[in-house]
C-alpha cells in the first residue's frame, strides 16, 4: 500500500504518545525499522518521544541552568534585546509578547529566540546565507555569564539530532535516506528558550502559557522541563491529549512545513500549553526546517490519482516569514 493510500485510512484517534528509542540506528535493518515505527507516529499523532537521542545530561543541564538564570534577570533588563520585527525575529519575547491563537488575547510566557551561529566562526563562513525571516544576526544580552554558550552549545546538539531525524523521516516517506541533505545544508533551524508563569486564570479568559496551534517548520524537538506537566495535544476526537516529560527523552512534533511537503501524509497537530503546577516551567523547542529557498511542494510518493496536490510550492523562507507575521503582529491584541 502506497503512503498517500494509507494516510486514507488514518483515523489521527489517538490517546497516547509513543516512545522510539533511536540509539539503534547503525545498520540498514535497524534503520528500516525505526523509519517504520517513525512513519505510523507521524501519520497517526504527529508526536513521539524519542529516547537515546544522543545529547549528554551535561549539555542539557547547563543549558537549563543559563535559562534559569536568564529569566530570573529584571524585565528592564531582558528588554534591552527586545526582538524587532525587521525580519529575523531575534531576541527577547515578553509575556504577551506572542499570540498564536487569534480567539485568545496573548500567550503567558517570556522567550528569547536566536539561530544558528558558530561558537568560533569559521572564515568566510556562509552559514547565514539563507535569505528571509530568521535569517539576521543573533541579539545576545551581556548577562548571565555563560548564557550564549550553554544555549548554542545544546542548540548545534539538537541540530544534530535533527540531521538524523531527517534521514529516518526520508526512510519513513520511501525516499533515499540523503534526500534531504542538500536542502539542509545552512542547518534552517532557530531555537526558543520559553520561561511559563505558573498559570492561576481560568482557561476561558482568553491567556494560556501557548494557545491552539501547530508548528511551522518541518519538525520541532522539544526539550520539556521534567516534572511539570504542560504540553496537551488536539486529537481527531477533539479531546486534549497529555504529554508530560519522560525522563531521558526529547518530544518530536511533525510542523506545517513538513505536513504540506508530505501533502498531509504527515500529521501537524494542534497542541498547546498550560501550566497548572503552581511553579513556573522551563522549555527549549529547536524548529527545524529546510534552507530558506528550497521549494516546499508535495512529494511525488505523497501524491497518487486519488490523493491529488493539495498545495501550490512556495519558498521555505516565505512561508516560514508569512507565519510569523501573523503571530507576532495581526493576531496580537491588546486588551
Amino acid at each position: 500500500m502506497s503512503l498517500a493510500e494509507t494516510a486514507a485510512s488514518v483515523s489521527g484517534a489517538f490517546d497516547s504518545i509513543p516512545i522510539i528509542d533511536i540509539g539503534h540506528a547503525s545498520t540498514p535493518e535497524e534503520r528500516a525499522a525505526l523509519a517504520r515505527q517513525i512513519r505510523d507516529a507521524c501519520m497517526n499523532v504527529g508526536f513521539f518521544y524519542i529516547s537515546n537521542h544522543g545529547i549528554p545530561q551535561e549539555t542539557i543541564g547547563k543549558v537549563f541552568s543559563a535559562v534559569e538564570a536568564y529569566f530570573s534577570l529584571p524585565v528592564e533588563t531582558k528588554m534591552k534585546k527586545l526582538y524587532h520585527g525587521d525580519g529575523n525575529f531575534m531576541g527577547y519575547e515578553p509575556v504577551l509578547g506572542s499570540n498564536v491563537d487569534p480567539v485568545n488575547r496573548g500567550d503567558l510566557h517570556e522567550g528569547f529566540l536566536f539561530g544558528w551561529e558558530e561558537l568560533v566562526p569559521a572564515e568566510n563562513d556562509d552559514k547565514r546565507a539563507n535569505d528571509g525571516a530568521m535569517a539576521g544576526a543573533n541579539v545576545w544580552p551581556s548577562e548571565p555569564a555563560g548564557f550564549r554558550e550553554a544555549c548554542l552549545n545544546y542548540y548545534h546538539a539538537a541540530v544534530g539530532v535533527g540531521k538524523v531525524l531527517f534521514h529516518l523521516f526520508a526512510l519513513a516517506l520511501d525516499l533515499p535516506e540523503t534526500y534531504f541533505d542538500d536542502k539542509t545544508r545552512n542547518s534552517a533551524a532557530s531555537m526558543r528558550v520559553l520561561h511559563y508563569p505558573p498559570q492561576t486564570g481560568p482557561e476561558d479568559d482568553g491567556i494560556v502559557g501557548i494557545g491552539a496551534h501547530s508548528d511551522f517548520r518541518c519538525f520541532t524537538i522539544l526539550w520539556q522541563e521534567p516534572d511539570i506537566q504542560a504540553l496537551q495535544l488536539l486529537n481527531s476526537e477533539k479531546q486534549w491529549v497529555k504529554a508530560p516529560p519522560i525522563p531521558g527523552t526529547l518530544v518530536i512534533n511533525i510542523g506545517d512545513q513538513f505536513a504540506r511537503w508530505t501533502n498531509d501524509v504527515f500529521r501537524s497537530t494542534v497542541h498547546r500549553a498550560i501550566n497548572r503546577s503552581g511553579v513556573r516551567r522551563y522549555s527549549i523547542p529547536l524548529f527545524f526546517g529546510t534552507d530558506y529557498h528550497v521549494q516546499i511542494k508535495p512529494m511525488p510518493s505523497c501524491v497518487s490519482p486519488e490523493r491529488p496536490p493539495k498545495y501550490e510550492p512556495i519558498a521555505a523562507g516565505d512561508y516560514i516569514h508569512q507565519r510569523l507575521q501573523e503571530v507576532y503582529y495581526q493576531n496580537t491584541s491588546t486588551s
